[in-house]
């Protein structure tokens, strides 16, 4: 059973790395499918409200959960700081870069939708 437990919580680090991926990236998708917007723009006010207040996101603590039922270490940190920040950025997560790391989510995406907004209209 621990196996499986092993198995499920990896599934969790990637279906969180594929949204975190799609709130970030995601905004050039709607470049070719603009429904694609009614799921990427809740998804990116989410990733940035999560970043920007501190939280940390609800599939970290399933993760832990499951990596615990699998009988391997968890982690204290977030998400991003356990995975995301070593591969970024050599030093640890400050409260300073977390918001930036927000902030930067949301400035990819508005500007890619102001463009996909001008595209749109008739000249």
């Amino acid at each position: 059973m621990e196996m499986i437990y092993g198995i499920l919580a990896d599934i969790v680090v990637l279906v969180h790395a594929a949204f975190v991926l799609f709130a970030v990236f995601g905004g050039f998708l709607v470049l070719r499918w603009r429904r694609l917007a009614w799921l990427h723009i809740p998804a990116v006010l989410w990733a940035a409200l999560v970043e920007m207040a501190g939280w940390i996101c609800p599939l970290t603590p399933l993760e832990n959960l499951l990596r615990h039922r699998a009988g391997k270490v968890i982690y204290r940190s977030d998400f991003i700081e356990h995975y995301m920040m070593p591969v970024l950025y050599p030093a640890a997560l400050t409260r300073e870069l977390q918001m930036a790391l927000g902030l930067a989510v949301l400035f990819i995406n508005v500007s890619v939708y102001v463009w996909v907004w001008h595209r749109r209209r008739p000249l």
